[in-house]
């Protein structure tokens, strides 16, 4: 292990839109040309628990992270009602030619859930990716949202613009059901058979958020090195500590493995 005191630098960016992005780069003292570029969950932020104990395990084997806010979430630009997959990808490709400007030569990318979907979407047009990890990742969140939702709540959504809090708050969300018809266009298995990345993907085997059968299809899709790591009882956010670790540890392995 590195013994280091990791920089941490908080800035902005911009989508090839013009959007602000906020996002936080830390780096091992020393410096380092291998980084992992974390893209968080459905209505979470940057400093999510997943990217922030990433960041400390990653920095420990000297790998720099860059963790960034989706529009309209955490410190972002944008009212989150106008979020969708497509605009997200863009943002994750931003992100991308914005490490590889500053120098980093071997680039993992992690996404969690949505940003799983992301993230797979994304490695499918970067063939510079040197590994790609994935938690519970939504490939097609579309279907998700029908099985979560039903017919009546989907016309809901399409007369009101707002959706139930998919993460357990109490008041409905904002966001416009033009996200749905976009994730209609943005289902991720065809474009995974374009990756060409090493590709793990973890998920809990009772998620009750992610089919089971997207992940087991997703990697079906993969031509390249590949694992499939189901946690026996993990939920969709590894509420228990050993499933937390367990999964974080696989990821950070991997990533460590293939930026190496």
């Amino acid at each position: 292990m590195v013994q280091s005191h990791p920089v941490e630098t908080h800035d902005w960016y911009h989508d090839a839109p013009g959007h602000r992005i906020s996002s936080i780069l830390t780096t091992p003292d020393g410096g380092t040309e291998r980084i992992a570029v974390l893209c968080h969950g459905f209505l979470s932020s940057k400093t999510s628990s997943t990217n922030n104990t990433l960041t400390r395990m990653l920095i420990e084997r000297g790998i720099a992270t860059f963790r960034f806010d989706f529009f309209g979430q955490g410190d972002s630009q944008g009212p989150f009602e106008e979020i969708t997959t497509t605009l997200a990808v863009g943002q994750a490709l931003a992100a991308l030619d914005l490490v590889t400007q500053q120098g980093y030569r071997r680039i993992g990318l992690m996404g969690s859930s949505f940003g799983g979907l992301v993230s797979i979407l994304t490695a499918a047009q970067r063939p510079d990716l040197a590994c790609l990890a994935l938690k519970c990742p939504v490939v097609d969140f579309a279907e998700e949202l029908r099985l979560g939702f039903g017919d009546k709540e989907l016309a809901r959504w399409k007369a009101t613009d707002t959706i139930p809090n998919i993460m357990g708050g109490p008041d409905r969300i904002a966001l416009r059901y033009a996200f749905y018809e976009d994730c209609l266009r943005r289902i991720a298995y065809e474009p995974a058979r374009s990756i060409t990345a090493p590709t793990v993907i973890v998920q809990g085997e009772q998620d009750e958020h992610v089919p089971l059968h997207q992940s087991r299809r997703l990697y079906d899709a993969l031509h390249v090195k590949k694992h499939l790591e189901l946690l026996p009882g993990a939920d969709h956010q590894f509420t228990k500590r050993e499933d937390f670790t367990r999964m974080t540890n696989v990821i950070a392995d991997w990533l460590t493995e293939h930026l190496a």
